[in-house]
């Protein structure tokens, strides 16, 4: 497992940041800038500190499919930190197996500094060899469809 790190400047507060990361009072600019990973991503729970929480999409037959987290940390306006510990599979929520270890236990952790208007936000993620050339791609997408939402 390795760790990727990508940061975006963004014209905006923190505070609009984090909830147009989040889609905190509105999914859809959550599902917007997620939808460079998956047209159909979307989550299902609470971003609130020891909650679980489904991140889920549609594949190409229309199969539901995801992790399964728990927001391990949620400092409102400066930090968030997920940790994966299990996937969906259509209807099954899976926690155990070879599928689930090589996820096991990752994290994910957003950070938000704001200095003279602008934040600056700070992806962290572990991420399996396997899908290394995909999230290094997606994730400078997916934070340009973010900046571009809450510069808004």
């Amino acid at each position: 497992m390795k760790k990727l790190q990508f940061k975006k400047d963004i014209k905006a507060s923190a505070e609009k940041v984090y909830n147009t990361m989040l889609g905190i009072g509105n999914i859809e600019t959550y599902e917007q800038w997620t939808a460079e990973f998956n047209p159909t991503s979307t989550y299902e729970g609470s971003w609130e500190k020891g909650s679980k929480i489904y991140f889920i999409g549609t594949d190409e037959n229309g199969k539901r499919g995801g992790m399964v987290s728990e927001i391990a940390d949620n400092i409102p306006f400066r930090f968030v930190s997920i940790r994966h510990y299990g996937i969906i599979d259509g209807d099954k929520e899976i926690t155990e197996g070879t599928e689930v270890e090589k996820w096991a236990n990752s994290l994910e952790n957003y950070s938000f500094h704001e200095h003279n208007g602008i934040t600056t936000v700070t992806v962290e993620s572990d991420v399996t060899d396997d899908y290394l050339d995909y999230f290094n791609t997606t994730w400078e997408k997916a934070l340009n469809k973010l900046k571009e939402l809450a510069e808004k």
